[in-house]
């Protein structure tokens, strides 16, 4: 794939910086919990926007994942590091010390546990609901599927998001245990059970119009309400290089075919990402009946 890395990077692709005291009260309130987040471990190009206004997106599980995916500048071995069993609590009393009345919850791979760490994912959701019943909960979890994904939809979550990542073709960027079938499957699972759904698409890899709109079909077929597709930005040299700049006005077009298709919520930007105003997306698809 050609690198565009080395040209400059087109003026809509301007990161915000950290400002402000709210970015100072999230990193503190995160230290003293020792927790982590998708914003410093995945490198989000949000994380100046999101902490600023007081939110981020906790990473359970440790920040050492047992897959490789190619786009993904988290820390990968064979296994992670042992469970924190205070993890749950740390995590309820900085969501109670932040104040938030939407928190998200994602994780890293964990294949090297028995359950790839789905109890230990439903016991963090848990803690946040005794702690903090009045807050709604997002989760970003693994593939999982069947008896995996059985004590996350336990705890009942607002909102189960899973990313397909990119279209069929190009699913070779991700760990060679992902595939675009098995992510259908965890969500038309959750979907099934009653659960909004939401989903991604990172842009830039070297997709066609066509494939884009295929995979929109598929993930409105198996019952996906809500959808975001972002920019694939390369967080370092060593991931895979950006192919193309998709411009605003190509995602745009694309948010209105995905309308067209029926999803009750679009984001689609070149910064967003999963969580990237997910209380937003949840506020705007209630409000239409989608969730």
């Amino acid at each position: 794939m050609r690198d565009t890395l080395q040209q400059p990077k087109p003026s809509w692709l301007k990161i915000q910086l950290p400002h402000g005291h709210e970015w100072q009260h999230v990193e503190r309130v995160l230290a003293a919990h020792g927790l982590h987040t998708v914003c410093d471990e995945a490198k989000c190009p949000n994380k100046g926007e999101c902490w600023g206004a007081g939110t981020a997106t906790f990473m359970i599980l440790g920040d050492v994942c047992t897959r490789g995916c190619r786009f993904c500048a988290v820390k990968t071995r064979r296994a992670g590091l042992p469970l924190d069993p205070d993890e749950p609590r740390q995590l309820a009393e900085a969501v109670k010390a932040l104040g938030l009345n939407y928190a998200v919850i994602t994780s890293v791979d964990r294949d090297d546990l028995p359950d790839r760490g789905a109890a230990h994912f439903a016991t963090c959701i848990r803690a946040i609901h005794d702690t903090s019943p009045g807050t709604k909960v997002e989760v970003l979890i693994p593939d999982y599927v069947g008896p995996g994904l059985i004590p996350i939809l336990g705890e009942k979550p607002n909102i189960v998001a899973h990313n397909v990542e990119t279209v069929r073709r190009l699913q070779n960027v991700r760990d060679p245990r992902a595939s675009f079938d098995k992510s259908l499957q965890t969500l038309r699972e959750a979907a099934s059970g009653g659960f909004p759904t939401k989903s991604s698409l990172l842009l830039g890899l070297g997709e066609r119009d066509d494939e884009v709109l295929d995979a929109l079909k598929e993930l409105r077929s198996v019952g996906v309400s809500i959808v975001v597709m972002g920019q694939y930005l390369r967080p370092t040299p060593k991931e895979i290089p950006v192919v193309e700049y998709v411009t605003p006005a190509r995602f745009d077009q694309y948010a209105r075919r995905a309308r067209e298709l029926g999803f009750s919520m679009v984001v689609s930007a070149p910064f967003a990402r999963t969580s990237y105003h997910a209380q937003q997306a949840w506020d705007r698809a209630s409000a239409r009946g989608g969730v």
